[in-house]
């Protein structure tokens, strides 16, 4: 399951630009990994921008949800801010709560990794609800006009 979570996450455009990593992704749980970069993360005071906050907690839900209900989409989610996002690293821990035919529920935390490699600090968490959905159709093929 890992390998297929990473290979998801390399198709998306924005998680490759910020560096998710997907470091784990099993049985209704998923694991993000994101490295700090000053010049283009922060908000204006310095810390992480809670857009990546949001993205980091999305995804990693998202990611929880696809290991038991396959390709999944965001209906609803929510972040809360608990202190300031100031770390070297940011890991995002998704969990599912609930796996229904047409719902699923996951919790996210975020934490802040400081300069000791274990020092995690929680800085935001996040519920999500994800819908299952099929795959996309390929595109649908032109009808021939009748010849007049």
């Amino acid at each position: 399951m890992l390998d297929t979570i990473q290979a998801i996450n390399k198709t998306a455009a924005f998680n490759r630009w910020a560096g998710f990593e997907v470091t784990s992704a099993a049985n209704g749980e998923a694991e993000l990994r994101m490295n700090w970069r000053e010049e283009d993360m922060g908000q204006y005071a310095g810390f992480l921008h809670a857009g990546m906050i949001g993205a980091m907690l999305d995804t990693v839900s998202g990611y929880a949800a696809a290991t038991v209900a396959g390709r999944v989409l965001a209906s609803h989610f929510s972040v809360n801010c608990i202190s300031p996002a100031i770390g070297r690293a940011f890991v995002a821990r998704g969990r599912v709560v609930k796996a229904g035919r047409k719902q699923v529920f996951a919790v996210a935390e975020l934490y802040a990794q400081g300069e000791g490699a274990d020092a995690l600090k929680l800085v935001a968490t996040g519920n999500a609800i994800l819908v299952p959905v099929e795959e996309p159709a390929s595109a649908p093929q032109k009808k021939s006009e009748p010849a007049a």
